[in-house]
């Protein structure tokens, strides 16, 4: 848990606390008020104060939270109207030392039965953790710091929350790690991960995908069209409309190489999207974070492409390792339905990256990816003024077509990594299997 940073006011009347928690979901927390002691919890945070004078929980109690500054407020009545509290500003004081569990009795009755030994074995939380004072990192730890996140304009993160968001990406110490060495840890996992056994029967069994290459997502009904009429094809649900009203209204100032970036990102970001919305028939389920997460070497590894050829690379190399569903006609169907995205206009960008927000929200710990990436995302497409000129935009749509004549390069790794695995044949005959990809042949065993 993450002790947060916290400041404590007060005027006659209450006390004022605001601490801030900017990587945690607004709608989920714990607050407890008794006498002196005061405790809140919003996961990844945790906080425990001991007061130096008395409140109460009457209902005059109020909280709201700034959104753009991951900010929560609250108020509290004293229990003394009129009462000076000493000592706020004394912040390692106000936090509560770690309690002591009391001990078990040394003669117990054991004829309680089952169901006292259920309530003990229920897991509760544990209110005593260890607190220490929120430190802010220096100007020249920060620039020390590896970036990440929306654009590559984020450090310093993990620095604090690698315990909750190793849960989230499978990079180890992101902060310390530079984009060459993470790229070469996604490689080394990727081939570490693929299984020949599961490619070809997924190659071979073809009933499941052939159906599931069947399905036309929404955004197959819409026409490729003027801006101003891709724009009206698209209609927002009142719940998307109140998440748009929610985000801050903020312009990001990027340079070139960062705009090259934050296409690239969505472009990754969109496929894997793509290929979760085909793979489930448009029902989002429980396993829609991890699959749109790990297949996005972007979300799962803080990748940073310098050309779309990697992009695709990365992705088709990442659906042949991990989901359920292992084929190679499903990354081609991936990129053609994200082309039909990016060509449909910034409102059904916006409509994709709104499901996604949605995905990770509602799971734990992936809303985390939403502060790092996806809101970011949401608020910087409906400032971009002409999708047609974007970097990735006019490429994607190319490649789409040529995608089965470059097949034989992108998986050539994972061709070799099936060579040593997939014999036909038995004895001192072995057959030779020609490894089709698309339309081609490309490698035989």
């Amino acid at each position: 848990m993450i002790t947060p940073a916290f400041d404590l006011s007060q005027d006659p009347d209450q006390l004022i606390l605001c601490i801030r928690v900017p990587y945690t979901r607004t709608s989920e927390f714990d607050l407890f008020i008794d006498g002196t002691d005061l405790k809140f919890f919003a996961k990844p945070y945790f906080l425990r104060l001991t007061l130096p004078g008395r409140i109460v929980e009457d209902g005059r109690e109020k909280a709201k939270f700034d959104i753009d500054k991951g900010l929560f407020t609250l108020q509290v009545p004293k229990e003394t109207a009129g009462e000076h509290f000493e000592g706020l500003q004394m912040l390692t004081s106000l936090l509560a030392p770690k309690g002591t569990r009391s001990a078990k009795p040394l003669v117990e009755d054991v004829s309680t039965g089952a169901e006292d030994n259920e309530e003990e074995d229920e897991e509760e939380f544990d209110w005593q953790v260890e607190q220490e004072v929120y430190k802010e990192l220096s100007v020249e730890e920060l620039s020390a710091l590896q970036k990440y996140g929306f654009a590559n304009q984020r450090s310093g993160v993990f620095a604090r929350l690698q315990e909750e968001l190793s849960e989230v990406i499978d990079l180890q110490n992101p902060e310390g790690t530079s984009a060459a060495e993470r790229r070469q840890a996604r490689l080394e996992a990727e081939a570490s991960a693929f299984s020949p056994d599961h490619y070809l029967a997924d190659l071979f069994e073809d009933d499941e995908i052939n159906r599931l290459l069947k399905f036309r997502p929404w955004w197959t009904k819409l026409s490729v069209s003027t801006e101003q009429e891709g724009e009206s094809a698209v209609s927002f649900s009142e719940e998307e409309k109140e998440q748009l009203r929610k985000f801050p209204n903020r312009s990001f100032l990027l340079d070139k190489p960062s705009r090259s970036q934050a296409w690239l990102g969505l472009v990754d970001i969109l496929l894997a999207y793509s290929y979760e919305v085909r793979s489930t028939e448009g029902e989002h389920n429980v396993e829609s974070p991890w699959t749109i997460r790990k297949l996005s070497g972007t979300l799962c590894w803080l990748e940073t492409y310098s050309s779309l050829q990697e992009v695709l690379e990365s992705f088709g190399r990442r659906v042949l390792c991990y989901p359920l569903y292992r084929h190679f006609d499903l990354v081609t169907s991936a990129i053609r339905d994200t082309t039909k995205i990016l060509q449909s206009g910034k409102a059904c960008i916006l409509k994709c990256l709104l499901e996604i927000h949605k995905v990770f929200r509602q799971n734990d710990p992936a809303y985390m990816l939403n502060d790092l990436y996806i809101t970011d995302y949401c608020i910087w497409i409906q400032r971009v003024k002409d999708l047609a000129r974007s970097p990735s935009y006019p490429q994607l749509c190319v490649l789409s077509r040529l995608f089965h004549l470059k097949s034989s390069i992108l998986l050539q790794k994972e061709v070799e990594c099936m060579k040593s695995m997939a014999w036909l044949g038995g004895g001192e005959t072995r057959s030779r299997l020609w490894v089709r990809v698309g339309r081609f042949k490309v490698w035989s065993l």
